[in-house]
């Protein structure tokens, strides 16, 4: 079996929502659903994957807005963040509301928080969870050891790194979750952002100018 992914460009942010699949099976998961939940359902179709599961990496609107109603409509479990994201989860409906995300935002709850070493099972294929705050204090990245492939949200793009001028953010705690969970990963992991194009482990650590370190190589 293999992994298989497939970005999927969502809300006015461009977010990158991510379906992944056993390539075998044809079952997977879908991370960050943060809005337009009929072209996730279509690319799914397209794709032929059934969706078991639904990953967040942080509680963020264009990140997690439209999870709770899209597992209802598809009865599928919601797993991450981790819980010190909970204030961000909870005020999803408000911050919808706010910037024009709509009536598609419901309350909701995580069926699972995830904690640092714990990992997530996607039809037969094992992703570690790594909890890495600083972005969001409950942000977590899922990495396939097998595939070579982190889904790490907004904690760092090609070229930049996420913000944290946002409720809760921290600078320390962000650069110290990239140079202490992330770079570990190792040179040849490929990552998806929540925005941007992919990049891997190894060019962020070496030109990356919020984080690279001649100290780390």
């Amino acid at each position: 079996m293999s992994l298989k992914a497939a970005i999927i460009p969502v809300t006015p942010f461009q977010q990158n929502c991510t379906l992944i699949w056993n390539d075998e099976t044809m079952h997977g998961a879908v991370s960050d659903p943060g809005g337009d939940i009929d072209r996730i359902l279509e690319a799914a179709e397209e794709m032929g994957v059934t969706i078991d599961k639904i990953l967040l990496t942080h509680g963020h609107l264009d990140h997690a807005a439209a999870a709770g109603d899209l597992a209802k409509r598809l009865g599928v479990k919601i797993e991450g963040p981790h819980k010190d994201d909970l204030f961000l989860i909870e005020g999803l409906p408000e911050q919808a509301e706010r910037f024009g995300f709509g009536a598609k935002t419901g309350s909701y709850l995580p069926d699972r928080w995830l904690e640092e070493g714990d990992t997530v099972e996607v039809a037969g294929l094992t992703f570690e969870v790594h909890h890495c705050p600083g972005h969001t204090p409950g942000h977590v990245i899922f990495f396939s050891k097998e595939a070579k492939l982190a889904i790490v949200g907004d904690v760092i793009f090609q070229g930049s790194i996420g913000r944290t001028d946002l409720p809760r953010g921290n600078h320390e705690q962000l650069i110290s979750s990239i140079r202490e969970r992330l770079w570990p990963l190792g040179d040849d992991v490929t990552f998806v952002p929540g925005h941007g194009p992919l990049s891997t482990i190894g060019a962020e650590r070496q030109t990356n100018p919020f984080v690279a370190d001649m100290n780390f190589g």
